[in-house]
């Protein structure tokens, strides 16, 4: 009887926050929902679906769904209203952007929990029998930048054919490199990342950094003659890939190395290996944090959700020795641990992002 009463308080609450979001994006709701709801990062995606796995093992419930939309794709659903037809979690491999945060005000998400939940690396990977790269950073920009300084000052089409040509110190080998598309966090991390502080390298780049639309498009605009492919969402698939294509390389997170240490290994960049304490430390250039968000307007309204969102952090997950560890996350230092654990208990919005 009480667990009835409970369902049907849970149910129309839902139908509440199904009818607020009737004018916004989300579109009108076909219905209740009682199940977790989680879309966004590729990266995250694994993390998150062992979560689901251990909560459901735990509650006796349902797995909540997870979905690899990629960052961009998971926070766009997201942020297109309140309600049982938009999630309520988005994973991301990046922070919100201000234009995402807005996005979500404008549709009526106004209350927006960030949590982070370790970190990751971005790794430049190749077959382990294929030859090895000692990356620079500037070599990133000047190998997979759509144009490049020319020789009279202008900007022109890259016309790097082989790595050595980029760098002596690289192999001669033809730069094709696979790797994530526009709506990935993965993506936007390299280009925060690796290709802009590659580009201030380059001195003639380093001069337009002062306009900072015309040094976005030339730092973050990659190449589409065939040196970088987009290869989807499926992190596992661009792994695949460096076995069946030899000589190409392939970007991709740090999680997905360990799982497949047997056929691929990480180059260096500035002469640093992507590994869980220089991921951590932030030695290695290309390592970011992985965050998932939450709307707080469905946190009591979506049965278990805050439950599920602890459990991201629980000790068994995410302590030393967690379960995430063994699926490649690199965990938080206990400081940074227990402010996260903070900020769940609390449900805190976060703040409109600087950028």
């Amino acid at each position: 009887m009480i667990r009835s009463l409970k369902y049907a308080v849970a149910t129309a609450a839902l139908m509440v926050l199904a009818a607020c979001g009737d004018g916004g994006a989300g579109g009108s709701p076909s219905g209740a929902r009682s199940g977790i709801w989680a879309a966004g990062s590729s990266t995250v995606f694994p993390f998150a679906t062992r979560v689901a796995e251990t909560f459901a093992r735990s509650s006796g419930g349902g797995a909540p769904r997870v979905e690899s939309l990629g960052t961009g794709g998971g926070i766009q659903a997201f942020c297109q209203g309140v309600g049982p037809n938009t999630p309520d979690i988005a994973n991301a491999s990046r922070q919100m952007k201000a234009s995402e945060f807005d996005l979500c005000a404008k549709n009526g998400v106004t209350e927006i929990v960030e949590i982070k939940i370790g970190f990751d690396g971005i790794v430049i990977a190749t077959a382990r029998n294929g030859n090895g790269f000692n990356f620079e950073l500037k070599d990133l920009y000047e190998g997979l930048a759509k144009e490049v300084p020319g020789p009279d000052g202008t900007f022109v089409a890259n016309p790097a054919k082989t790595w050595n040509q980029v760098n002596p110190g690289l192999p001669n080998q033809r730069i094709q490199v696979y790797g994530p598309p526009p709506t990935s966090g993965t993506r936007d991390a390299f280009l925060e990342l690796g290709m802009t502080p590659g580009a201030k390298l380059v001195p003639a780049v380093k001069a337009i950094e002062g306009d900072e639309d015309r040094f976005e498009a030339i730092a973050h605009t990659l190449r589409e003659d065939g040196a970088w492919i987009d290869s989807g969402e499926n992190d596992n698939a661009i792994v695949q890939t460096l076995t069946r294509t030899p000589g190409s390389l392939g970007v991709f997170g740090y999680s997905f190395l360990e799982q497949n240490l047997d056929t691929v290994k990480a180059e260096t960049i500035d002469g640093v290996a992507p590994t869980a304490d220089t991921i951590a430390s932030g030695a290695y250039p290309l390592s970011r944090s992985l965050y998932i968000y939450v709307k707080k307007a469905h946190i009591g309204v979506i049965p278990g959700l805050q439950q599920f969102v602890q459990e991201f952090l629980s000790e068994g997950a995410a302590g030393k020795g967690g379960y995430l560890a063994d699926r490649g996350l690199i965990p938080l230092p206990e400081d940074q641990l227990q402010a996260q654990r903070a900020v769940i208990a609390a449900m805190t919005p976060m703040s409109r992002p600087a950028r």
